[in-house]
């Protein structure tokens, strides 16, 4: 086996804080709310304005994140390189991506070339991360300790969430092959994660909230299949609907057991499937209304703008706290190998 990744210091030398790549999680929790906004206002007339204020939010929060994290590169190298080579963190650094091209998603109303060069930037970024470290993956000599959803990020949320941005340019075709790469690999992947989940050791406190990626892969698949397909309801859609539905049910019946780590930044994992979930509901409910969809679009959005206020003052309070950036990595497991 390889030798136990050291712990990464929140902050080591510098002045600027060594912001982890975790962190691009609160862009996408942030994002997807916009997103939902704009769905709601075309579906109940809400104020047009709370979404875009809340794409500004995110696009001022990805600006921030991403220099902050290049930064880091910059002034503290072996940090940077510690966190890319740990076999949990790592892939977190694969939604600077994603929250690219949901950034491109935000800017499509105001500027066509702005959100085509963000387009292209955040999936080329998207597909080189994912095939560096899928690639890293296939060599073995992974620890099952070090299997949790973040397993997801590079290739699964990567790939539905650059399908649904390509459909939004009008590239359905593109999209429905980045979906094809997503689904499958999600699949895949699931499998793997499911096997550890029920035959290894329980996973400990501080991984727990990595849980909360659970709901992501059907939810912002429906919303990427919604967008590749057209729009329509049909059963693939409504049976992607219900698999998030058990997903979501399972992680509300397990909440004590995953909420037994104090409050962290890491809980924003459970926002972007979350609210994905609750548009890709709404979207439905626009299009092709049905009496379940119909009943539980409003529920829906109304739990997912509670769950990202929550998770965003608990967020606040640890940030006027001085207790925002991580002293440690959550668990060291093996280090990743290969090149």
């Amino acid at each position: 086996m390889s030798e136990p990744v050291p712990p990464l210091p929140g902050s080591a030398r510098g002045k600027l804080p060594h912001v982890p790549a975790a962190f691009f999680g609160i862009v996408l929790g942030l994002a997807a709310l916009a997103n939902l906004w704009r769905v709601g206002h075309a579906l109940w007339g809400l104020p047009g304005l709370i979404g875009e204020t809340l794409f500004a939010g995110a696009a001022f929060a990805w600006v921030v994140v991403a220099l902050l994290y290049a930064a880091k590169w910059w002034i503290a190298p072996d940090v940077a390189r510690q966190e890319a080579e740990h076999a949990v963190q790592c892939c977190f650094i694969g939604l600077g991506g994603v929250t690219t091209l949901l950034i491109a998603q935000g800017a499509l109303p105001y500027s066509r070339a702005v959100a085509i060069a963000l387009f292209t930037l955040g999936s080329a970024f998207t597909l080189a991360f994912g095939l560096w470290r899928t690639g890293r993956l296939w060599r073995g000599r992974r620890a099952p300790e070090a299997t949790t959803p973040i397993l997801y990020l590079p290739t699964v949320a990567g790939g539905f969430v650059a399908g649904t941005t390509a459909a939004a340019l009008g590239w359905s075709d593109w999209g429905q092959l980045a979906f094809g790469a997503a689904f499958f690999s999600w699949l895949a992947i699931e499998s793997v994660l499911l096997h550890r989940l029920y035959t290894a050791d329980e996973m400990p406190p501080l991984l727990r909230p990595t849980l909360g990626i659970q709901l992501a892969p059907p939810a912002v698949g429906a919303v990427c299949y919604l967008a590749v397909g057209g729009g329509a309801g049909d059963l693939l859609g409504h049976a992607l609907i219900g698999y998030a539905l058990l997903q979501a049910l399972l992680l509300l019946r397990m909440a004590r057991w995953i909420g037994a780590a104090p409050f962290a930044a890491s809980y924003w994992a459970f926002t972007f499937g979350g609210v994905a979930f609750a548009t890709a509901v709404a979207k439905i409910d626009l299009v092709a209304p049905t009496p379940a969809i119909a009943l539980l679009a409003p529920i829906l959005f109304a739990g997912a703008n509670l769950l990202v206020l929550a998770i965003a003052i608990g967020t606040l309070c640890l940030l006027l706290g001085g207790r925002l950036l991580p002293s440690t990595v959550p668990v060291g497991p093996p280090k990743t190998t290969g090149s």
